[in-house]
């Protein structure tokens, strides 16, 4: 008697364990088919193509955008900050041969900034590779510049160069575009935002990660071949852009000081 008691007390108390399992492992079979999209803005389920279409119609539908990281062009690496909008750009450029400079453009007007050492030809070479220390002439001229805006003339050449890093619709244009056969890589999560990746040819044609949140904007780019990768971020978000003050800017008319 007591071990049929026992027996049942057994049964009783190991079937609700048994469905309890048994539940555990239904719920975690149906947890592997969910929907990976869910609570997102949809466009996973577009072919890489169609992601990559509606990532740029966000872009260039945005009226602001800030732009980090690296751009390989020319052979020339540079390292970038720009916050950029229709009217114009601000932020800075570096690179190791042309040290950093401060880029301001207001509509048409474009401003540089730099140190003194930036204008003084410190790092120029000599005919022998070795550096050639700077004037005592061209030493003054660059202190009068020191942190200074100095206005770029639209007649200089390196008028069109510098504007490009400060031109929104330039600039996407011409990093926004993946290589060869598009397909769709990984999801992840920049920022806490999730993503999908598109990517050319496996990635060698560059990849473009677009958000899975709200508006589908692009949040990193890696160029085909190793040309940089840049962080897009601050989508819409407005900017203050001004004209610098008079007394802190230089015009030297037609042509900039030599760089």
């Amino acid at each position: 008697m007591t071990l049929l008691r026992s027996s049942a007390r057994l049964r009783r108390a190991v079937v609700p364990v048994a469905l309890c399992v048994a539940m555990a492992v239904a719920l975690t079979a149906c947890g592997s088919d969910e929907d990976p999209d869910a609570g997102t803005n949809g466009v996973g389920k577009l072919s890489a193509a169609g992601i990559e279409k509606k990532a740029k119609a966000a872009a260039e539908s945005a009226d602001a955008v800030r732009l980090s990281g690296t751009l390989v062009t020319d052979g020339q690496t540079y390292k970038l900050n720009m916050s950029l909008k229709e009217a114009g750009g601000t932020g800075s450029v570096s690179s190791k041969t042309g040290g950093t400079f401060e880029l301001l453009r207001v509509e048409d007007e474009l401003y540089l900034k730099a140190d003194a050492g930036f204008w003084s030809h410190a790092d120029d070479k000599g005919g022998d590779g070795t550096s050639t220390p700077p004037s005592k002439a061209d030493s003054e001229a660059a202190e009068k510049l020191d942190d200074k805006y100095v206005k770029v003339p639209e007649d200089d050449p390196a008028y069109k160069q510098l504007r490009g890093f400060t031109d929104k619709s330039v600039l996407l244009d011409g990093l926004l575009g993946l290589h060869g056969k598009r397909g769709k890589g990984d999801r992840a999560e920049i920022g806490g935002v999730r993503t999908i990746e598109v990517n050319g040819s496996d990635g060698e044609g560059g990849s473009l990660k677009v958000s899975l949140e709200g508006t589908p904007y692009p949040l990193q780019l890696a160029r085909a071949g190793g040309a940089g990768t840049l962080t897009l971020s601050d989508w819409g978000k407005d900017f203050p852009l001004e004209a610098p003050a008079k007394g802190e800017t230089v015009d030297y008319g037609s042509t900039l000081p030599g760089t």
